[in-house]
């Protein structure tokens, strides 16, 4: 692995930069372990055999499984330095044919753009000759800038390097027209020792250091589900690390390590924003660190450590830098929401202003040093599975980066591979025998329910039985919900209300209301503003309380000189003195005998009435009999001088004289 120097400031001297290195790796001298995989030669038989390789530093190695694969070995731009369709070269395979592992020669260029260039040409590996006879050493990404970061995160081939000799070996042949095909077998790069396999992800809580930590955030929430199942399978052991740094004894009182530090520059952290006079402070990262380990410390203690990975997800929702919140009162929430133990994690903790070691942060400090097979960690993020490095991801430690009068380095966050789901449970299940990897290993789906526990620590209306809570693949979503056409709006851990028309038929809309005497009230208006108002005859928020109104306090009701009033819940009841009534419209008293006398007088006239509508109807009856009498009359008159042709002829009357 590659470490750069930059120039640092004038004022500092060489015996200063050689302190500063050594305050970064304590108690010994960094140790980097080349992670190495077996390389199987099945043709041609002169070099036929098992040949040791050096896993790249990038890409995604295929942990727990093999590949095989025909080497060629291209005729042109033989170091991939150049894009190969520019020589007119591809290594696309044929249907049914091997995989093509394309070897290139070392030099010239970044190890990464070799096997970008090979990539892209359609190669399923790499192997990378080494150009001078030494010990087999790490592939590592060049420093981050912009052109190289266009495509270091999209390298998804495995790589390798191998030494000169053996590469010489590969080209002869080759060269020679033999067919070449190896196979690369990662199954054993990941030991297991037992039944269980332990994996420690060495990480941050800052979130301002951009791409690189969205990348670690995303990971973190996409892990947390079957990270959860193994560890409450009891297949895996889960511990998290964080890096420290300490200050030189020197310059412990210097405004940049009061500012960086705690415990009087025992254990320090970069400044986030990378400005000393504004934004947060490293102590502050420092401080959060010391509380995620608590957090797991005492979930641990609580015989539920998966917890850690809920906790880290939320604070980083919840409590983001950007907006301010990344502080203890923040913390503080998510740690309730989540049922721990805050007492704990305080005394967990200790006295960051103590000129005195700290034992949870000692520790960690000590295990950053490499043991066994594991190197140093001075990178991150970084994921350990059985004591072996996980590779596949690299940030590189940058030392004198940048400075401010004088400080020590910072940790700048490099090129990285892609810290991935899929690649990093494959190489945690790597680490069981083969046959003992359980359920979660074998599947492409992990199933879990989180919500079932402690509703996942999001919002819940114990009332109307609507949570927050949604489980997904990546383990519990909290999300205020959508019920019955009516949105809930809020953070979905402590609080959801809702919202828009028809609010008011869930839970009433999140309003006070209440019952009394069969008399029930509600503060809940459907309307889009959301606003809870407490209904007439009552005070207050609309949301947590509606205080009843005393209306006869201070004469605000039944004002008039003769009325007695007497409070009720949500109204009133006003009574006048005497022989009066009271009439509510008008806030007034007035005489019952007035009324009554009123109330007779209407008697009087609706009989009246009564007897006028009688008379005209009598009227108009006698009217009408009579003209129908007078004409029946006169037609039989008329009939007998002049008979109407409808009728017949009416018998003469008339009596003859007799003589």
């Amino acid at each position: 692995m590659e470490v750069r120097l930059r120039k640092p400031a004038s004022v500092l001297s060489l015996g200063f930069l050689l302190l500063l290195f050594l305050s970064v790796v304590p108690n010994s001298t960094a140790r980097f372990v080349v992670e190495k995989n077996s390389l199987t030669v099945t043709s041609p038989e002169d070099i036929k055999g098992n040949h040791d390789s050096a896993i790249g530093n990038f890409g995604i190695p295929q942990y727990g499984g093999s590949m095989a694969g025909a080497v060629v070995y291209p005729k042109e731009n033989r170091k991939g330095c150049k894009e190969f369709s520019e020589v007119g070269i591809s290594f696309q395979s044929k249907p049914g044919a091997l995989p093509t592992f394309v070897l290139v020669d070392r030099g010239d260029c970044f190890f990464a753009l070799k096997v970008w260039n090979a990539q892209k040409a359609g190669a399923s590996a790499v192997l990378v000759a080494d150009d001078i006879e030494e010990a087999l050493i790490t592939m590592d990404t060049p420093e981050e800038d912009v052109s190289s970061a266009k495509y270091i995160e999209n390298i998804t081939i495995p790589s390798a390097l191998v030494t000169k000799s053996f590469g010489e070996k590969l080209k002869k042949a080759i060269n020679g027209g033999d067919m070449v095909n190896v196979n690369l077998d990662w199954r054993e790069a990941v030991p297991h020792p037992d039944d269980r396999v332990e994996f420690e992800l060495w990480t941050n809580s800052n979130d301002e250091c951009g791409v690189k930590c969205d990348m670690l955030m995303e990971f973190v929430k996409d892990f947390r589900g079957p990270a959860q199942i193994l560890e409450k399978g009891g297949y895996t052991q889960f511990t998290p690390h964080y890096i420290t740094w300490y200050c030189p004894q020197a310059f412990t009182l210097s405004r940049q390590c009061k500012s960086q530090c705690i415990n009087h520059g025992r254990y320090c952290a970069p400044d986030p924003e990378q400005d000393f006079s504004s934004g947060y402070d490293g102590k502050d990262v420092v401080l959060e660190n010391l509380r995620q380990l608590c957090v797991f410390k005492v979930a641990n203690e609580s015989k539920k450590p998966w917890v850690w990975w809920n906790y880290v997800t939320d604070f980083q929702i919840r409590c983001p830098m950007k907006e301010k919140k990344y502080n203890k009162e923040c913390a503080d929430t998510v740690i309730k929401s989540l049922g721990l133990d805050a007492k704990k994690i305080e005394n967990c903790m200790g006295d960051p202003n103590a000129d005195a070691d700290n034992p949870v942060l000692k520790e960690e400090q000590d295990a950053q040093v490499g043991k066994g097979s594991r190197g140093d960690v001075t990178i991150l993020p970084t994921l350990v599975v059985n004591n072996r490095q996980y590779r596949g991801l690299v940030l590189v430690l940058i030392l004198l980066d940048r400075f401010e009068f004088f400080f020590f380095c910072l940790m700048k966050n490099i090129n990285a591979g892609k810290l991935e789901k899929g690649a990093v449970l494959k190489a945690i299940c790597a680490g069981f025998e083969e046959t003992t990897e359980p359920a979660v290993c074998l599947s492409g789906d992990v199933e879990t329910n989180e919500c079932l526990d402690n509703n996942g620590g999001c919002w819940l209306d114990k009332t109307a039985n609507i949570t927050a809570c949604k489980d997904t693949f990546r383990g519990r979503v909290c999300e205020c919900p959508l019920v019955d056409g009516v949105q809930f709006k809020g953070d979905g851990y402590s609080h959801c209300e809702v919202s828009g028309s028809g609010r008011c038929k869930i839970n009433n809309g999140g309003c006070w209301h209440e019952s009394q005497n069969g008399h029930t009230f509600s503060a809940c208006v459907d309307r889009d503003d959301g606003k809870c108002q407490c209904p007439p005859g009552f005070r207050g928020d609309g949301v947590k309380s509606c205080e009843d109104i005393d209306e006869c306090k201070d004469k605000k009701a039944c004002q008039c000189p003769e009325c007695s009033c007497k409070d009720t819940w949500g109204s009133y009841d006003c009574t006048c003195s005497g022989d009066l009534l009271y009439i509510r419209d008008h806030d007034t008293c007035i005489s019952k005998r007035a009324t009554e006398v009123r109330s007779a007088w209407t008697g009087v006239w609706v009989i009246l009435i009564c007897l006028a509508l009688a008379g005209a109807v009598g009227y108009a009856v006698y009217k009408y009999r009579l003209r129908s009498y007078m004409d029946s009359e006169i037609r039989a008159i008329m009939a007998q001088y002049m008979p109407l042709d409808s009728q017949t002829e009416v018998p003469n009357h008339v009596h003859e004289d007799h003589a």
